[in-house]
């Protein structure tokens, strides 16, 4: 096992960590000041996408494809149903086996919200050129084992 660097060169702001989160926090406060008048987080617009994406989707193909716990997305998937942007059906005899689909409300939410979140990401790339873009975006991809 190799050595850990002298804590004296360990900086918490240069960190890979650090880094990811400041970006992802800068990419959720862009989406919350795009998105208009909207009462749509963005954890809650791709957990519709996600949705979409399957037509009908168990919490585990939500979780899959959105990387978030389970109990996120329970959560999630609870405060849509209250406001009428999907309906959860669930197994007979089986609470916790749920179908999730979309609404008409919730396809017309993720339909209207589309160009903003195109907006967003070309917010969140900012002055990166295509090339950097493309290597961030494969990066990104190696890092979080989705590659």
């Amino acid at each position: 096992m190799s050595r850990p660097p002298n804590s004296g060169e360990y900086r918490v702001t240069d960190q890979v960590g650090h880094l990811l989160r400041r970006a992802y926090q800068r990419h959720t406060a862009i989406f919350q000041s795009v998105v208009p008048a909207s009462k749509l987080s963005a954890a809650q617009f791709v957990v519709l996408c996600a949705v979409r994406d399957h037509q009908s989707a168990t919490i585990r193909d939500i979780v899959d494809a959105t990387a978030m716990d389970e109990p996120t997305v329970r959560g999630i998937v609870e405060r849509l149903k209250w406001t009428d942007l999907v309906h959860v059906a669930h197994e007979p005899g089986d609470k916790r086996h749920a179908i999730v689909t979309l609404s008409v409300l919730g396809q017309s939410a993720v339909t209207d919200t589309l160009p903003y979140a195109q907006q967003i990401s070309e917010l969140t790339f900012g002055d990166l050129n295509a090339s950097e873009r493309q290597q961030l975006t494969d990066l990104l991809r190696r890092i979080s084992g989705a590659a």
